[in-house]
């Protein structure tokens, strides 16, 4: 039987602790502390209560209360005395980094539709754009040819000019569709004309506009688990109800989604490369959930995370190529192959969803911004892209073999590094004594960034107990490999010395 939630503190009201809910103890102990703190019921320069009496107290592990009170430290909420506690900062920041004031937080949600609110309390993870080791998702930049992109955009608009300088088509720039389609064909197996090519802002817009034009409020619709955190927060834009599969060696588990969500309207997957466990879908979960859709007259979006890297065998052909009843949607960006600023993903849709895209979009934006789409296909036409391309892959193999050589280096005996065959991270199975949210908010300190496994799962539960969902992500593209070298010692450091609970 599960236990019920108690107060924490006598002065911090009627808060609770939810053992069984998803969100980690530390981080609700640390939302109640900073709540009394902004509300006045601990005062300015009140000690709190010692983290091991505490943990005794209220039957938490002593990790738990640290890291909590490590939190308020880190944002300015209270100080630290060696000898003598942790206490209440005299003068308090206006709000968390990366968060909203106390009264901004009391105002959540006011005039908000209930779509507002679910989008506005979704989990989310941010994005290290700064750059630092291991940041996910953020390419080599220094490997880019910033030169000759400057040069394609200078060139479409001295010979493009006033046409480029009208109102878009909303589906996109007619030749990058054409090229896109083309490319599609080739290298991914994709059955598409470049009529169905759709150009959106990023694959983020694509997701949302799929799920806008295809579920009604209320709807069901399956997402994996543990799964990118983005694509959950495009369905609940739409009112879906969220159905979490979970997903093993072999991609989304087929038959427990349908016990979980037979009539389910719709289901976003990552087949080629999932994120964030990096394993590849079967192909006979493939055919299954095809033969899922087709009967339930449901939709799959395919969400192409990552697919471009692949550094064993032969590129896998999409989900989407196998579609024989036009069910599957497929999405794709240009993004970490290029750059992350360049927010050009696009859409493949079946043929009888083209006008009523277009018609979407027409209210929505009115299309994407003509000219990058323009320097675009000049950088496919004329084999940049693919060029880039190769470059990449070769550069990422050699950055991959020396994270996974170093972690079974300093991690031997303590950590195991999983990395599928294709992306641009891997994933470090850590050990019950050490949770993963509390290496990376100490990673943090050091300027790691280790986003660890256990954020992204939405249902939290028995994965995470089991110790099944500990880890931290380590995105290895965007640094040399003697860089790679001393993050990971730095964070081999950092884990042994962490209190054992």
């Amino acid at each position: 039987m599960a236990r019920s939630a108690r107060p924490v503190l006598s002065s911090l009201g009627p808060v609770a602790l939810d053992r069984d809910g998803a969100e980690p103890l530390h981080r609700q102990l640390y939302r109640a502390l900073r709540q009394a703190v902004l509300d006045g019921r601990l005062r300015p320069g009140e000690r709190l209560p010692p983290s091991r009496a505490l943990a005794t107290e209220w039957a938490l592990s002593r990790n738990t209360v640290v890291t909590a009170y490590d939190t308020l430290l880190a944002e300015g909420y209270v100080t630290g005395r060696v000898g003598a506690g942790t206490f209440v900062a005299a003068s308090l920041p206006d709000a968390a980094p990366g968060g909203i004031s106390g009264r901004d937080e009391a105002r959540r949600g006011v005039g908000l539709s209930a779509r507002g609110r679910a989008l506005a309390e979704a989990p989310s993870i941010a994005r290290d754009r700064v750059g630092r080791p291991f940041a996910l998702g953020t390419p080599d930049l220094g490997a880019f040819p910033f030169g000759l992109w400057a040069q394609l955009i200078g060139r479409c608009w001295r010979h493009g000019g006033r046409a480029l300088a009208t109102e878009p088509d909303p589906l996109g720039y007619g030749p990058l569709r054409a090229e896109i389609a083309a490319y599609l064909r080739a290298v991914r197996a994709v059955r598409c004309e470049p009529e169905q090519v759709v150009i959106v802002s990023g694959a983020q817009q694509g997701l949302a506009l799929m799920a806008q034009l295809l579920l009604d409020p209320g709807d069901e619709a399956w997402v994996e688990e543990p799964g990118w955190p983005g694509n959950r927060a495009a369905l609940l834009g739409a009112g879906a109800r969220l159905v979490p599969v979970p997903v093993d060696g072999e991609g989304i588990d087929v038959a427990a989604g349908m016990a979980r969500g037979a009539d389910a309207r719709l289901a976003l997957v990552t087949p080629s490369h999932q994120f964030p466990l990096g394993v590849t879908m079967s192909l006979a979960r493939r055919l299954r959930l095809l033969d899922w859709a087709a009967a339930r007259d449901a939709w799959i979006v395919e969400d192409d995370y990552d697919s471009e890297f692949r550094y064993a065998g032969p590129p896998l052909a999409a989900l989407q190529g196998l579609d024989g009843a036009g069910r599957v949607i497929y999405v794709g960006s240009f993004s970490k192959v290029m750059f992350p600023a360049l927010r050009l993903g696009y859409v493949v849709v079946p043929p009888d969803l083209v006008e009523p895209v277009r018609a979407a979009r027409r209210h929505f934006d009115g299309g994407t911004s003509v000219v990058p789409q323009a320097a675009l296909h000049r950088f496919l036409a004329d084999g940049h892209f693919a060029s880039h391309l190769r470059a990449m892959r070769s550069l990422y193999a050699v950055k991959r073999a020396a994270i996974l050589a170093s972690i079974e280096t300093v991690f031997a005996g303590f950590a195991t590094a999983e990395a599928g065959e294709a992306g641009m991270h891997v994933l470090l199975r850590l050990p019950p004594d050490c949770p993963d949210h509390v290496l990376a908010e100490r990673a943090a300190r050091i300027g790691l960034t280790t986003p660890p496994l256990s954020s992204y799962y939405r249902a939290g539960s028995s994965t995470t107990e089991a110790g099944l969902g500990n880890g931290v992500l380590l995105g290895f593209a965007a640094h040399d490999e003697a860089a790679l070298d001393r993050a990971v010692r730095d964070l081999a450091r950092m884990a042994a010395d962490m209190p054992k609970s």
